[in-house]
């Protein structure tokens, strides 16, 4: 019998060898991609530039403690390398482990650091943990928050003296001396429902809001935001499978139509005391205040007040010492304003950085403290998408933009005065996504460059020249293993639909044979959340079209009219009232141009996925354009557009009652009887963003009209749905499968 076993481990481990050996390093597998870090990239940072850019810290794994991170200071023309805190230093007193650090902030004189640590989810993002303060000089390693729980504060800052830092615990504000640990509550009504700092489920969801509060720039005072979330409508999320009886989860949701949070903002003094409150005009439930921050005067705090509609943006100028509030300038549209980031203060106050599209393309403009002198910095028609930095001493301002190719990306600089020409930055040989992460003083930037298909390399370059110093992560194992795989390159093209030509890409089989017709898979998103024709690299996205590549498909994406493609407001806000219905119209009639341009498709053979947005708009196309998509795989889809929340949908839909068959016509439940193809609905349970409720809406009109269908349920997953052991690979296998099955691969 011993010699059985013997003979049997062998035949196996001889068995396993030569499947290693004969396994094809070039062909993608759903293990390959969802079963481990083969094709993880290097990391870098998180990076901090120090000392105007002479210098920047990183996160380096620790040769001493290998559980733990040093951080590391650079010199930056040089290279110069040496160990600024090492992992040691960050071992708390009665503990043998350093800590993790998730982030890390310097103190205004980099004297001390603060290390977030210990993190749990808040919706979205791990925003709640561990803030301990390491003395630089001293050595003392010291934890904020006294005998508050584990992994509860929120948004730890120092102030700008040095001296403090404040933050977020259980909805209140607090301040705390940094050498006593002194600890003063500055405010106490914080509840469920009284929400001081940070924010409820909409507001963080769609303004992206999350820290509530900032410090004076004279560390005297704290400006916060305070939401009061009672009447809010809540939805009941249910666990069934953790205990033998159901839990329910309550989530304050405001749906289409239904009451908000009201919104204030307060100005409290560090040291305590009554706050005061600007006297903001309006309804604080049907308006909101989108962002806010303090003038450089540290007496005014200045606020984007927006309408419920979101057609209506006031700057205001609130006075800290009385509540006293002015607006200074004024936006409006038809159709819906963007809320932006980029407002920055210059000249001590007397003139603000502001981004518009009212021109009729999103330019930068700078404007004067009393709103009547307004000036173009960014003159012509192209978007600017975002602005990457303001040189004050240089008198320039650094933006990306793409003037010529929506789906790339570029740096510019320009004067802040209006009066020079605007100068491109980026070489031209760099085509594809560039951004950057720029310096105080702009005489540096970590530069990330990459292209479709092609991984991310990063390199610290000199500004304006944009001369390469060195390169900080170069991913050569991960481009050794792309370049390993069967594939063709991604081609951009344009599908013209008549009123305009839309962006497109595509992937064809490595083995592509043009006399033979091959089935296409669509991805779409189509939303103004999101722009999928980009020419960077997608990561697990583009691996898993690619090993779809490689068994025969081709896939194609389109940015329709409605997707934050910098083509101009016309091309962006043509979506208003029209979700569901613009954005389906425009993906067909791209997906009949494409079928009638390349005879290499065949139109038997046609399908379409999409997550999100996207598994709205498959849902869209399979029931309103049955005669072109066979087969449709919707991801987490918004089944009925009046089952989203406010800010979103109002934003683009417009308000209830007023615009109530608007919201019918463009929700993909009211087509769901026109379904004739092959239809899969994947949705999780414990969603809080795009309820499993809309899909069950969805599933009884299929069900009242006798349509089959195939539907997965992912217990208790939110809307990412890759919570849970193996969900991630589940969940595309099962995608895989069911495309595999529908609509077959290969040429023929």
């Amino acid at each position: 019998m011993k010699h059985v076993k013997q003979f049997l481990l062998l035949f196996v481990f001889s068995f396993q060898l030569l499947y290693a050996q004969s396994e094809d390093k070039s062909l993608l597998t759903l293990e390959r991609l969802f079963n481990g870090n083969e094709f993880n990239g290097e990391n870098f940072g998180p990076a901090r530039w120090i000392d105007d850019g002479k210098y920047y810290t990183t996160l380096e794994p620790s040769k001493d403690l290998p559980q733990g991170s040093d951080i590391i200071k650079y010199e930056t023309k040089t290279g110069k390398r040496e160990v600024m805190v090492s992992a040691s230093l960050l071992i708390p007193k009665g503990t043998d482990k350093p800590l993790r650090i998730n982030n890390y902030i310097w103190s205004p004189d980099k004297l001390m650091l603060m290390i977030f640590t210990n993190t749990a989810r808040v919706w979205r993002y791990n925003t709640r943990g561990d803030y301990w303060v390491l003395n630089l000089e001293t050595k003392e390693l010291k934890k904020l928050g006294g005998s508050a729980k584990p992994s509860t504060l929120m948004f730890a800052k120092f102030s700008p003296d040095n001296k403090k830092a404040a933050y977020v615990s259980g909805h209140n504000i607090y301040c705390e001396e940094i050498s006593t640990n002194k600890i003063t509550q500055l405010t106490s009504d914080g509840s469920e429902t009284i929400i001081n700092g940070t924010f409820d489920w909409v507001y963080e969801e769609e303004l992206s809001l999350r820290d509530g509060f900032r410090w004076s720039p004279d560390s005297k005072s704290i400006a916060y935001w305070q939401l009061d979330a009672s009447g809010i409508g809540v939805f009941n999320l249910i666990n069934y499978t953790d205990s033998i009886y159901s839990k329910i989860i309550p989530v304050q949701y405001p749906k289409v139509g239904t009451t908000n949070s009201a919104c204030k903002v307060g100005v409290v003094g560090a040291e305590g005391g009554e706050t005061i409150w600007m006297n903001v005009p309006g309804d604080p439930r049907n308006n909101y205040i989108a962002r806010m921050d303090w003038h450089p005067d540290s007496k005014n705090i200045w606020l984007q007040h927006l309408n419920r509609p979101q057609n209506k943006l006031e700057i205001m100028l609130c006075d800290s010492r009385t509540g006293e509030a002015k607006t200074i300038f004024t936006e409006t549209d038809d159709a819906w304003i963007d809320v932006t980031d980029y407002m920055q203060w210059i000249n001590d106050g007397k003139y603000f950085v502001w981004l518009s599209d009212r021109d009729g393309w999103r330019h930068i403009y700078l404007i004067s403290k009393d709103g009547k002198e307004i000036i173009l910095l960014t003159p012509g028609k192209f978007d600017v998408t975002d602005i990457q930095k303001i040189d004050e001493a240089d008198e320039a301002i650094y933006f990306r933009a793409s003037p010529g190719n929506a789906t790339q990306r570029y740096i510019f600089k320009t004067s802040l005065d209006g009066k020079n020409k605007i100068e491109k930055i980026t070489p031209a040989e760099l085509s594809g996504m560039n951004s950057y992460q720029i310096s105080d003083g702009a005489d540096f930037a970590f530069h990330t460059y990459s292209k479709a298909g092609t991984p991310p390399v990063i390199d610290l370059v000199e500004l304006p020249s944009h001369k390469s110093i060195r390169t900080l992560v170069d991913n050569k194992k991960l481009f050794e293993k792309v370049n390993e795989l069967k594939k063709s390159t991604v081609e951009f093209f344009q599908s013209d639909i008549g009123e305009l030509a839309l962006d497109c890409w595509m992937m064809k089989p490595y083995d592509f044979d043009p006399s033979k017709k091959y089935p296409v898979l669509f991805t779409v998103y189509g939303e103004p959340a999101a722009q999928t024709v980009l020419d960077r690299w997608e990561g697990t996205d583009y691996l898993w079209h690619l090993m779809l590549a490689q068994q025969g498909y081709i896939v194609i994406s389109v940015d329709n009219r409605g997707t934050p493609s910098p083509r101009g407001r016309e091309f962006k806000k043509s979506i208003y009232k029209k979700i569901g219905v613009l954005n389906s119209a425009d993906q067909a009639k791209a997906a009949e141009a494409i079928l009638k341009k390349f005879n290499f498709i065949d139109p038997d053979r046609v399908a379409v996925w999409g997550w999100s947005g996207g598994g709205s708009m498959t849902l869209n196309l399979m029931f309103r354009y049955p005669e072109i998509y066979k087969t449709g795989m919707a991801v987490a889809p918004v089944g009925d557009e009046r089952l989203y929340d406010t800010i979103y949908q109002e934003r683009y839909m417009g308000l209830l009652p007023e615009n109530d068959s608007i919201y019918v016509v463009g929700s993909p439940v009211t087509f769901a009887h026109q379904l004739e193809g092959n239809l899969l609905i994947v949705h999780g349970t414990g969603d809080d963003n795009v309820h499993y409720q809309g899909t069950e809406l969805v599933i009884n009109e299929l069900i009242k009209n006798n349509k089959p269908f195939t539907m997965m349920a992912y217990p208790n997953r939110t809307h990412g749905i890759y919570e849970g052991e193996n969900t991630t690979l589940h969940l595309f296998s099962l995608l895989t499968r069911y495309l595999n099955d529908n609509t077959p691969a290969g040429g023929k």
